[in-house]
């Protein structure tokens, strides 16, 4: 993917902070509205996904909309959209309405930083999965910087960036969309007993 169409699908995936937005100022924090928007919005993005995979006049028409910001992998897997709606829906309905929110702009703003910066700065390459050391500091300290604001907590803003900074860089096998949120939420719902 060329670094035109990298950048214009991180602003795209920057505008998914609407949704921890959305659910603290507009929706104040009402769980059970936020869940059954984010429901419904998780099965129009599964209709769409079915459809682009079984017919083919879909495909081609999605593909011309799409596809120059589409990763390889999404061409015959669901898209990042798909699971960043899926992980939104599980942050909402099992974590803190403010957790739940760090979390989600966690993955908007240090996945798209970690991206922009690594790409652009980036110089030096570890743990042979293409992560720079600029791009993941770029993400850890955009959600640093984010959760210090959103969730007034030093500790929890600390942790959680670390633990959304550990997830982007690590190799697991499940999209970033799904790993940041729900591994950042966990360990903020954790560590928010104790403090």
């Amino acid at each position: 993917m060329g670094r035109l169409s990298e950048a214009l699908r991180k602003s795209i995936h920057l505008s998914s902070l609407v949704i921890p937005f959305g659910y603290h100022y507009v929706l104040k924090d009402n769980r059970h509205l936020a869940f059954v928007l984010l429901f419904c919005a998780l099965a129009i993005s599964l209709v769409i996904e079915f459809n682009r995979f079984w017919q083919k006049s879909f495909r081609k028409t999605f593909h011309r909309i799409f596809g120059s910001i589409l990763r390889r992998h999404e061409l015959k897997d669901l898209t990042g959209a798909t699971y960043l709606l899926f992980a939104s829906l599980l942050c909402v309905a099992f974590f803190d309405p403010r957790i739940a929110g760090a979390s989600i702009a966690f993955l908007s703003i240090g996945d798209t930083f970690a991206a922009l910066i690594g790409m652009n700065f980036g110089k030096r390459k570890f743990l042979r999965n293409n992560k720079t050391l600029e791009g993941s500091l770029a993400c850890f300290i955009s959600c640093l910087i984010f959760g210090l604001w959103w969730l007034g907590n030093p500790w929890l803003a600390l942790l959680g960036a670390l633990t959304a900074t550990a997830a982007e860089l690590g190799n697991i096998a499940l999209d970033d969309n799904i790993k940041i949120p729900l591994a950042s939420g966990i360990v903020m719902s954790l560590v928010s007993v104790f403090i």
